[in-house]
């Protein structure tokens, strides 16, 4: 069980969380609800102008809300926004997207009462997970998604139970759970904030990690299998310049690589490597400085408040601003899939030498001699449209200025669409790093050099083996590079 008190929610939990794990509310953040609820209501009480609770929303903001619109305006924000379209988004980011919303509205600064986080928590402990689709967001506070969201969690829409849809009125009350009721400024906070596109940031960043881990271990199994020269991970020449991602993605080849015959540099074929493998640090570096960047900025978007407007229980005030918006989160994500174009470029180019008799000192596309076969040259027709794929969805989406709202909401940030990207990059990478680990293999058997390889090497090019056996006449190998990017899902390569 995951416990949730709005401040402390790593990407680690919350990725168990989406994937079933059950979650609990802290006293702490119950009580930091009930003030901020406090608050809320003292201010409504007074008359007070608050934004989207006794105002109208967007450009209606000079509107005032009479007494007896307040509550139904709740309920009214949501089905007017409740418009997501497209392909079904998958429950784990939907599961994902509410788990941040529950674990920020602990923070205490969203002016609801404690029974909206205890609904929501009872619809993720049950497994219920509402029907959304992927578009709708422009990454200033996810509206449209989190409305659809927050109707089914009032009845209306469809619902997921198990493999199962339902009206979300019916699946509620097969599960014992009442439908919410919403009260003044309720609605505004299930619909205005940006769960869903941090939430989905964080299910992306893990699918990322593993594909940055496991590309470490497929570019060790490559340069065992090239006979590569270790100087370029010396630690001595990187701290010339000690670049974070250089340090960091060179000391972990150096352990992956502990046992190996090459750190003995008289084993090394050649004095200096081609590019793509004397610069692995510093080509996996940039990934795993975006990475770091990405995660700091992540984990801050989860445990932090995205409300508008925003509760001060200490100050006693309810202020306007602009925490929804998610640029920075856009930005780091961006730059997460450019780096990630990098690292696949390296790997293409690492497999061609592999392949190249001139430069591998193996034969010709790493085929037995005199048997015709064409070996893994055809496999690198997959290898470079899976980067062809990768370089343009790596490539940044525009900016320009919003439509909405009669021009007051004229800003929009492009979050959402990076975070789809590097969801989709992950999975591209996996079947190329499926591939390098394949043909690594194929290389490490013909040149006979087994038992010269370090131990976590070794222990991978038998786990290869288990998905792949040697290439001796030609046949596909599409359902051995499905089986290895199975098994690097399943953490096998990390």
């Amino acid at each position: 069980m995951i416990t949730l008190n709005g401040n402390s929610l790593t990407i680690e939990h919350l990725t168990e969380a989406a994937r079933g794990e059950t979650v609990k509310i802290s006293d702490q953040g119950r009580k930091r609800m009930m003030a901020s609820r406090a608050l809320m209501e003292t201010e409504i009480a007074g008359g007070k102008s608050i934004y989207g609770v006794t105002t109208g929303l967007g450009a209606r903001v000079v509107e005032n809300l009479g007494p007896q619109e307040l509550e139904s305006f709740s309920i009214q924000t949501l089905r007017g926004r409740a418009h997501s379209v497209g392909e079904e988004e998958s429950r784990e980011n939907v599961r994902a997207g509410m788990i941040v919303r529950l674990n920020t509205l602990l923070g205490g600064y969203s002016g609801v009462r404690v029974e909206i986080a205890e609904h929501i928590a009872a619809c993720l402990n049950a497994g219920l997970t509402p029907v959304v689709g992927k578009i709708g967001s422009i990454g200033a506070a996810d509206l449209v998604i989190n409305a659809t969201v927050g109707l089914a969690l009032m009845g209306e829409g469809k619902i997921h139970t198990g493999e199962d849809v339902g009206d979300a009125a019916e699946v509620l009350q097969a599960q014992g759970i009442k439908p919410l009721k919403l009260l003044p400024r309720e609605g505004l906070a299930l619909a205005s904030h940006s769960g869903a596109v941090s939430g989905a940031a964080a299910m992306a960043f893990s699918e990322m990690d593993t594909v940055c881990k496991s590309a470490q271990t497929a570019a060790a199994l490559s340069i065992e299998a090239f006979r590569a020269n270790l100087s370029s991970i010396d630690p001595r020449a990187l701290s010339a310049k000690p670049l974070p991602g250089q340090m960091v993605a060179a000391e972990d080849l150096a352990e992956r690589l502990v046992g190996s015959h090459l750190f003995d540099l008289e084993n090394a074929r050649r004095l200096q490597d081609p590019l793509s493998f004397r610069n692995i640090p510093q080509i996996h570096g940039g990934l795993f400085s975006a990475l770091n960047q990405a995660r700091e900025i992540i984990e801050i978007e989860i445990n932090g408040s995205s409300d508008n407007p925003l509760t001060l229980v200490e100050s006693e005030e309810v202020l306007s601003c602009g925490l929804f918006f998610t640029t920075e989160l856009g930005l780091a994500c961006e730059a997460v899939n450019r780096a990630a174009n990098h690292v696949a470029a390296a790997q293409v180019a690492r497999l061609t030498k592999l392949l190249d008799a001139r430069l591998s000192d193996l034969p010709t596309y790493l085929a037995l001699p005199d048997g015709g076969s064409a070996g893994f040259a055809p496999l690198m027709k997959p290898a470079e449209a899976i980067l062809a794929e990768i370089a343009h969805v790596s490539s940044s989406p525009p900016v320009y200025p919003s439509v909405g709202a009669s021009g007051v909401e004229d800003c929009q940030t492009t979050a959402p669409v990076a975070v789809r990207s590097m969801a989709r990059i992950s999975e591209l990478m996996t079947s190329l790093i499926a591939i390098e680990l394949i043909i690594a293999t194929q290389a490490i058997e013909m040149r006979g050099c087994i038992d010269d390889l370090g131990e976590h090497t070794a222990n991978c090019f038998k786990k290869v083996r288990e998905f792949s056996v040697m290439l001796v006449e030609d046949r596909s190998m599409a359902d051995d590079v499905e089986l290895v990017v199975t098994a690097i899902h399943q953490q096998e390569f990390v």
